[in-house]
């Protein structure tokens, strides 16, 4: 019973961790390396992610600046960031690039709020699903009496709710940052 129940909490800590990493990708307002992350380098006939060429440091609240460790890195990630869907606008300087972040719109920043919840909502569904395969777990116990495996159910139960907090208190936080 408790080994279902911490195979169920890791299970659902692996869905806010990956909760978190899909909302640091959403852009705020401010320059954050992690929108980033998903960027993908074609340097040398491999690809690798940006953090993997260059160094990346904010020296602002609106600017990024990447500074890859190969010149040679600097026109690929320059494409790599024109290519990505984060509608970003690099500029080379000859040895690192430049990238100033605009002001949001309302607009932008309403579709990103929208795209938050639906990475919430997608969490939410993961931890639904583990605690009815958690729930499916407890019902095939053997020699277990009826009153402990409703205890076992309440358990999970209470879990479940833990975690779907947590995720509404995620995206509740982003959205916040995205307002700024």
């Amino acid at each position: 019973m408790k080994q279902i129940q911490t195979e169920s909490r890791s299970k659902m800590l692996k869905a806010i961790e990956a909760l978190d990493q899909s909302l640091s990708v959403l852009r705020t307002g401010r320059a954050n390396p992690g929108i980033l992350k998903k960027v993908q380098v074609d340097y040398y006939g491999s690809t690798m992610p940006i953090d993997q060429v260059a160094s990346i440091s904010t020296p602002d609240a609106r600017t990024l600046v990447i500074t890859p460790w190969d010149r040679g890195a600097l026109n690929p990630i320059e494409k790599a960031i024109r290519d990505s869907d984060l509608g970003l606008n690099p500029n080379n300087k000859g040895d690192t690039i430049f990238i100033s972040l605009p002001m949001l719109t309302e607009e932008r920043r309403k579709d990103l709020i929208k795209n938050a919840r639906t990475y919430g909502e997608d969490a939410k569904v993961a931890v639904r699903s583990l605690r009815k395969h958690a729930l499916d777990d407890l019902k095939k116990v053997d020699g277990v009496g009826e009153d402990e495996i409703k205890r076992g159910e309440a358990d999970v139960q209470k879990l479940t709710d833990e975690f779907i907090k947590r995720v509404d208190d995620t995206v509740s936080a982003k959205e916040q940052d995205i307002l700024g």
